[in-house]
């Protein structure tokens, strides 16, 4: 497979008044080319921290990458001097953000914003830059794209702003486009016609997509591959059919009995995971999901688990799938045996 973006053992944190928050912790993905990488997990896992800190987009200080490395197509990106980041920032990797409101300038037109992109990375004429504006508008679906390209963002509906955020990252034919939880503020109906122009985009332009997102529904209808995220850590990946179909970690399997389900069962309830998220000021030593798993061992809480590879492409962190753990009906066993 043609590996664009490479990530190894990514460690970001922050330093707060109250401490250093350990945000990223050894985080490790590969994307491929055509492919798309949904990161997923519950608020303040580490999502947008982990691909925000590859734009260079953190600000530093508080926050300050402390150990790993991030390859696109070859070259280091983590560091970057401003400069240097400008040169592949928008230009092989493109960004669409999840509130489209606050990322763009109210103060330009929708069809300056996108030819300012074109001027600076492409070195295109004021004309020229805003024809291709115009173009772009057009193949994101916004109608009349002469008459908006010149209109501003309070103008524009939540779901046109996305568009029009979709064709500004495009702008220059990335490689890679970041989506950080674009449909979030939408309704369901513009929510699936954002997703349907993401995917017909990818195939016409062969794109990668990474796709941050706490939604599995979404996760199901866009991912090739997945990794699951928790406590800055990815705990779980594998392709889709792996996570949705033969997932191994507890806190994967508590996201699915979590989520609504559309049969006609009113006896059924959801299944919330109880408990909070550990304390990333001063992340446990072992497994981050211990304190909220109900399959927890007393190794889980003293020594970080390893990844371990359930099949060529699924693996996940958890002492559960150890050669010489007990399995799931034994714990069970275990637990009658202590409530007795």
């Amino acid at each position: 497979m043609d590996t664009i973006l490479s990530v190894k053992d990514l460690e970001v944190e922050f330093a707060t008044y109250g401490g250093t928050v350990k945000a990223v912790r050894g985080v490790s993905f590969d994307v491929t080319r055509g492919e798309t990488l949904a990161i997923v997990g519950e608020s303040g896992c580490g999502k947008s921290v982990t691909v925000q800190s590859l734009m260079g987009l953190i600000p530093m200080p508080p926050g300050k990458i402390t150990g790993g490395t991030a390859t696109l197509n070859g070259k280091n990106i983590l560091n970057l001097p401003p400069a240097e980041a400008n040169k592949f920032r928008g230009v092989e990797v493109g960004m669409i953000f999840q509130d489209p409101m606050s990322s763009l300038n109210p103060t330009m037109t929708i069809g300056d914003q996108i030819a300012e992109t074109l001027k600076v990375h492409r070195g295109k004429s004021d004309q020229e830059a805003f024809k291709l504006a115009v173009e772009l508008l057009e193949r994101t679906h916004i109608p009349e794209a002469p008459k908006r390209a010149k209109q501003y963002p309070f103008e524009f509906s939540g779901g046109m702003l996305q568009r029009a955020m979709i064709a500004q990252s495009l702008a220059c034919n990335p490689a890679i486009l970041i989506a950080d939880e674009p449909t979030t503020a939408l309704d369901v109906t513009i929510q699936a016609q954002i997703l349907e122009l993401m995917l017909e985009l990818q195939r016409t332009e062969n794109m990668s997509i990474i796709l941050i997102t706490h939604d599995l529904a979404v996760v199901a209808r866009m991912a090739d591959r997945v990794a699951v995220m928790y406590a800055g850590q990815v705990i779980e990946s594998g392709t889709v059919d792996d996570i949705f179909y033969r997932s191994s970690h507890p806190y994967t399997l508590g996201l699915k009995e979590a989520m609504p389900s559309n049969t006609h069962d009113r006896d059924k309830s959801l299944s919330p995971i109880l408990g909070s998220p550990p304390d990333l000021f001063k992340p446990p030593v072992g497994c981050g999901y211990c304190a909220r798993c109900p399959y927890a061992m007393t190794i889980c809480a003293e020594h970080l688990p390893t990844a371990t590879a359930i099949s060529e492409s699924h693996e996940a962190r958890c002492w559960l799938h150890h050669r010489t753990a007990p399995d799931i009906e034994e714990l069970h066993q275990l637990e009658d045996q202590d409530a007795g």
